[in-house]
């Protein structure tokens, strides 16, 4: 598995994901609570965002896994 990329933007409340390029996207579909769904052609899941999501102020990860994350 490659990097999975997450990217939480303060100012406006999101919290993104991606376990694929992003510049794949073809089409996203929103789904329950808040998040959105994105999907290349083949409609394969290549990531998500939750909306009106808040970074707690203490986060401790259980275990490590490969990472890139991006705070805008």
């Amino acid at each position: 598995m490659g990097k999975v990329k997450l990217y939480y933007d303060r100012k406006g409340n999101t919290l993104t994901v991606w376990f694929d390029d992003p510049k794949k996207e073809a089409f996203s579909d929103e789904v329950e609570g808040e998040v959105v769904v994105m999907k290349d052609k083949k409609g394969k899941v290549i990531g998500f965002e939750k909306l009106n999501y808040l970074l707690p102020k203490k986060q401790t990860p259980k275990e490590s896994f490969p990472t890139e994350v991006v705070v805008v």
